[in-house]
């Protein structure tokens, strides 16, 4: 067996709960309950609602990842766990699990970051990050492109949305299309169907002006917006709204711009390798947009698997392990959670 320690990992900032356990980037279980049903006739994610599922799947979802792992609580070297960013009720439910369980195994505590978590991800795909690398975060509540030096201590964050993130962006067109929440892989169901040059919507923050400004940011109210005007225009015309292309049309615009953004972040900062990170990441036509663009600016590209897009217990493991390995010390019993934790911040005190 392998000297590394072995890291539990518990992940609940929104309405996912996962355990995942880690032996430096080797995955050995990775256990996740999902409340999306729970939420889908509400449109979205209702935080009480959420808390309340954590709090039911927390055990049955640990004890899954112990026993795919082969492993027993007395295994577990430390313990991590997100501490923020997410929903406040949501992220309290997994510290205080996991400081039971630090205080129980008497074994030291490391909260970390959940956006980080997502870049972590990636070392449990492919070993260990070269880095620095550029990191293209897009999840449901996040949009961002980081610049990551070290994936224990050094995160920096290069641009953001300054608005919807592409995930709201998502689900919000879904509804004005009448497709269900989430609206991610609904919209990217009817995008196979459709004609993505059918329809030109608009993409934010693009011009030369607003390149100025906000050179690695992103604005998706405006494109929104412009399906929401479209989708109006034919009703009110009395045309039947071609569902197929308006999906295939905004996700090709939100692919677009998150790309072309992302690989500017790599040649302007003289960056080689890029990690493609975040729920959102699981699109095929992201990924394979920027796989494309990547290969023609000769840039190497990372990404997880699909499982390991979405949140989960395993990325906070990883990330826990990285910590670990560079000998920080961990968070004190009394940390709180963050739901508003800045990316900079790894590990809280």
């Amino acid at each position: 067996m392998s000297d590394q320690p072995l890291i539990l990992g518990i992940e609940t900032s929104c309405d996912e709960t996962g355990v995942g356990l880690v032996r430096g980037t080797t995955l050995l279980a990775n256990a996740v309950a999902s409340s999306v049903d729970e939420h889908v006739r509400f449109g979205g994610v209702v935080p009480e609602v959420a808390s309340r599922a954590h709090l039911e799947a927390m055990v049955p979802t640990l004890q899954r990842a112990l026993s795919e792992a082969g492993a027993s609580l007395g295994d577990v070297d430390a313990v991590a766990v997100t501490a923020g960013p997410g929903l406040a009720g949501a992220l309290m439910v997994g510290v205080s699990a996991a400081k039971a369980l630090a205080v129980a195994l008497d074994k030291p505590l490391y909260g970390v970051n959940h956006l980080v978590g997502h870049v972590a991800a990636e070392q449990l795909e492919n070993g260990p990050l070269t880095e620095p690398v550029v990191a293209l975060l897009v999840s449901g509540g996040h949009t961002e492109i980081l610049l990551v030096e070290d994936i224990a201590t050094s995160a920096t964050l290069l641009g953001q949305t300054l608005d919807d993130a592409a995930g709201e962006a998502f689900d919000k067109v879904a509804r004005l299309i009448g497709l269900k929440y989430p609206g991610g892989p609904n919209i990217q169901r009817a995008a196979e169907e459709g004609d993505p040059a059918a329809i030109r919507f608009p993409r934010g923050l693009t011009s030369q002006r607003d390149l100025e400004r906000h050179r690695y940011d992103f604005s998706f109210s405006g494109l929104k917006t412009a399906v929401a005007r479209w989708v109006e225009t034919a009703e009110r015309e009395g045309r039947a709204v071609p569902v197929a292309d308006v999906a295939a049309g905004f996700q090709e615009a939100v692919a677009d711009v998150l790309t072309r953004k992302a690989v500017l972040a790599c040649q302007e900062r003289g960056i080689s390798t890029m990690v493609l990170a975040g729920g959102v990441a699981a699109n095929a036509r992201l990924r394979d947009l920027t796989r494309e663009r990547c290969a023609a600016a000769g840039i190497e590209l990372r990404q997880p698997r699909f499982s390991l897009c979405t949140d989960n217990g395993a990325m906070i493991a990883a990330l826990g392990a990285a910590v670990v390995e560079r000998g920080l010390p961990p968070s004190s019993l009394d940390f709180a959670s963050d739901s508003s934790l800045p990316v900079t911040q790894v590990l809280v005190g």
